[in-house]
């Protein structure tokens, strides 16, 4: 399925979650601009588990880099968040994700 046939919210968001894969999101990387990698797929793993699995919870940038620092070998950092997604982490990458 593609992302054109996706229904989303006013803001773009997927309101079905469970249509995502890694093609939908590279998709909707590329409608932002962003270039994905296997940290922004780390990255977006995150904020999904998060979403999906406690209560709807929208992680924070201070957060993501303590609940991500173990896959980035304690050395995350809020810049490199932002290298990832510059239009912000927490709203990009939720975007995406």
């Amino acid at each position: 399925m593609a992302l054109a046939d996706l229904e989303r919210d006013a803001h773009g968001y997927l309101v079905d979650l469970n249509a995502w894969n890694e093609d939908i999101a590279a998709e909707l990387a590329e409608e932002e601009g962003v270039n994905l990698t296997e940290d922004s797929f780390k990255l977006m793993n995150f904020l999904r588990d998060e979403y999906i699995n406690n209560n709807a919870n929208q992680p924070n940038e201070r957060n993501m880099v303590k609940g991500l620092k173990g896959d980035w070998d304690g050395k995350l950092t809020t810049k490199e968040l932002y290298a990832l997604f510059p239009k912000g982490p927490a709203k990009q990458a939720g975007k995406v994700a």
